[in-house]
């Protein structure tokens, strides 16, 4: 077997994958993913016990049980080019033998829940909601360095988009996972995810930097293709599922709507709305 050498893979001093600095026993099968460091403490504080806690760069990861399910709790930090760190190095620990620095010939499928937040760009879809993403949108350049396959649907809808935005690459669009979103979503609404390359130029904010785009968002407002309809933007959810789809993983994306952009509304109180998606995702995983 061909094996993968030590600038594809690198490996520190420990034993431990470069960025997250985690050992294949470090983690379980079901992962939960949050962008903000500290509130991997606020999921763990629920649990019945905490058995391992990792703190290395913007990646802290904390595992251990909640009413007997073995989880792993990690903060990405904001981005897909963290996530493709994230996603790259967690199916490396499962699926390359460290040792040998060769691909496992029996794979494991990890169940990956984002559990973020987002902002509306649909009047209907109100600040306080939890939204589940049927798909997501890449409007970032990193799968233009991956061989990311697309069904027909999807590779329409990534084309119309840049036909309607002008963009000099075409956006991509991946779903999913169907099975998750049944298990953890059935209550919230579905909606289908733009995940921006920034916080201000590419989600249409503008402080001193004059932006070049500046009615890119009404265009991803109004944006329809048959029932499709863009619900939502955030910066990370199209690098997990494309990520997840090249590595054969199970992962799904659940938004806390903080802000509505139609109505220009922001939550009272973001972190009770937060709370609420995690005890829900808790309580169904």
């Amino acid at each position: 077997m061909t094996k993968i050498s030590e600038t594809d893979l690198i490996l520190n001093p420990d034993g431990s994958v470069y960025h997250l600095k985690l050992k294949p026993e470090d983690i379980t099968e079901t992962i939960l993913a949050v962008g903000d460091p500290e509130r991997v403490g606020k999921i763990t504080d629920r649990f019945d016990r905490v058995d391992f806690k990792k703190n290395h760069r913007e990646f802290v990861t904390h595992r251990g049980i909640y009413q007997g399910k073995e989880l792993t709790v990690i903060s990405t930090g904001m981005g897909t080019d963290n996530i493709e760190i994230f996603l790259n190095e967690l199916d490396a620990l499962v699926n390359i033998n460290f040792a040998t620095r060769t691909i496992k010939e029996k794979k494991t499928r990890l169940n990956i829940i984002r559990i973020g937040t987002s902002g509306s760009m649909q009047a209907d879809i109100a600040v306080g909601s939890l939204l589940a993403s049927d798909m997501a949108v890449g409007f970032d350049t990193l799968m233009c360095y991956y061989d990311l396959t697309q069904t027909s649907d999807e590779k329409a809808i990534s084309s119309e988009l840049q036909e309607a935005t002008g963009l000099p690459f075409a956006p991509y669009a991946v779903a999913g996972s169907s099975a998750l979103r049944e298990q953890l979503a059935f209550d919230m609404i579905r909606g289908n995810t733009a995940t921006c390359p920034g916080f201000y130029g590419p989600q249409g904010r503008t402080l001193r930097a004059k932006n070049g785009l500046p009615g890119f968002m009404d265009v991803l407002n109004q944006f329809r293709k048959g029932d499709f309809r863009l619900t939502n933007f955030e910066m990370e959810t199209a690098g997990y599922y494309a990520l997840g789809r090249l590595l054969g993983h199970e992962v799904l994306s659940l938004n806390a709507i903080l802000a509505n952009r139609i109505s220009h509304e922001f939550a009272k109180d973001p972190e009770h709305i937060v709370d609420g998606l995690i005890q829900k995702v808790l309580d169904r995983i």
